[in-house]
């Protein structure tokens, strides 16, 4: 039974529980079906049952995110190496698990699995949790006999993943939440404070300072057209994502904006990269054709410049040309990666060679983020003083002309 297309709803039920005496409750779930077999497990013969939808609040605390598929698939490496059996570890993680979600998935796949679905189809079917990437590497552990391994490998490679993306958002959020703090302050200010000191100036009788009559003038336009100017900024972030989700040469052209932007742009490369060779080592490295392994890369590559880049290398590869020659030919890869591929081909350990590639990579971004961090502050504080103190400045100018004459 597909899974992927339902809702978690609130079930309230009442029933019969196995001493006779009348029982009622809710249960979160994704289906009716789930709810009824839970509750037979319980022994409790259901009379009524009712479907009401959840608060949006409470779809979020209970969605399922890749955090939670990332600490499960390790809890599940380090059941099965220990020697639990695949159903037995799934009932485990899905009843100690405190997301109703993630309980209704686990429940699903361990369902599909006792009814004879191999594991890689019955999470296929479940969630779109489980990527076509976590899919085949399943598929691939199930025809091998090596399950654990692959989920061990699988839990890393998402653990590495993660610690990867929370880098680059934390190189992205500092500065952008300064640079808001800055316009917003700057904003109050002249829509609120400077306004009282126009009042003020307009008392004096007197010829006020160039640099105070600029201030002013922004700020009469600011007041004029800053509620407008703000609206066209959320509808141009709007109409963007929109029309990123229905254009493909509009993403491409986000995609290389955003690895060509002067500080953060080597950021991006370098996770990107990172990202492709932990990608490709995991997949290689767990049996996957080296062909399949680029096409499930390139899916998950996250920037699209790269994915189209990937794609190119999958069809020269395909055409017989060694691996490195076609990522040389892609024009996207740094010399040193090209030549830790060329000695992992030559050496037959290219999957070792790809994970110190990503080892490397995933080593300079967080070298640069934490660098970042410590140049963009004094910048970014220096640039918040600088706009704050001039209007600051601006507005007490005349005072202090005035306290001169009246000296």
């Amino acid at each position: 039974m597909k899974n992927k297309g339902l809702r978690l709803n609130n079930y309230i039920w009442k029933g019969i529980n196995s001493s006779g005496k009348k029982a009622s409750g809710h249960t979160l779930a994704l289906s009716e079906f789930e709810v009824r077999e839970r509750l037979a497990a319980q022994h409790i013969k259901v009379r009524k049952l009712k479907k009401r939808r959840i608060s949006l609040l409470k779809k979020l605390t209970q969605r399922v995110k890749g955090k939670d598929i990332t600490a499960f698939t390790r809890q599940i490496s380090t059941m099965l190496i220990t020697g639990v059996p695949i159903v037995q570890a799934l009932h485990l993680v899905a009843e100690s698990h405190k997301k109703a979600e993630m309980k209704s998935i686990l429940l699903s796949v361990t369902r599909a699995i006792e009814a004879g679905t191999p594991i890689s189809k019955a999470m296929h079917n479940t969630s779109k949790q489980f990527d076509p990437f976590y899919t085949d590497l399943i598929a691939t552990g199930e025809q091998s006999g090596n399950l654990p391994l692959v989920f061990e490998r699988l839990a890393t490679y998402r653990e590495k993943s993660e610690q990867l993306r929370s880098k680059v958002i934390k190189a992205l959020i500092y500065p952008a939440m300064v640079v808001f703090a800055a316009l917003a302050v700057s904003y109050l200010m002249l829509t609120q404070v400077i306004p009282e000191f126009e009042t003020m100036f307009a008392g004096f009788g007197a010829e006020l300072p160039l640099f105070t009559q600029i201030v002013l003038l922004v700020s009469a336009w600011t007041q004029k057209w800053g509620a407008y100017i703000g609206l066209v900024f959320i509808s141009l972030a709007i109409t963007s994502r929109f029309v990123s989700q229905h254009s493909h040469s509009f993403r491409l052209l986000l995609a290389r904006v955003s690895i060509a932007l002067p500080i953060l742009g080597p950021v991006l490369s370098k996770a990107a990269i990172a990202k492709f060779s932990r990608t490709l080592a995991t997949s290689f490295s767990s049996g996957i054709p080296i062909l399949l392994c680029l096409q499930t890369t390139a899916k998950t590559s996250g920037n699209l410049h790269y994915q189209l880049a990937i794609n190119d290398i999958y069809h020269d590869t395909a055409a017989g040309m060694p691996l490195y020659i076609a990522m040389r030919n892609s024009g996207v890869f740094p010399e040193l990666v090209l030549q830790m591929v060329m000695i992992g081909e030559e050496s037959g350990r290219l999957d070792d060679m790809l994970n110190k590639v990503a080892t490397i990579y995933e080593f300079e971004v967080d070298n640069t983020v934490d660098n970042l961090s410590k140049i963009l502050e004094p910048l970014l504080i220096v640039f918040l003083g600088v706009v704050v103190g001039s209007l600051v400045t601006a507005m007490y100018l005349p005072i202090f002309n005035l306290m001169s004459v009246l000296g």
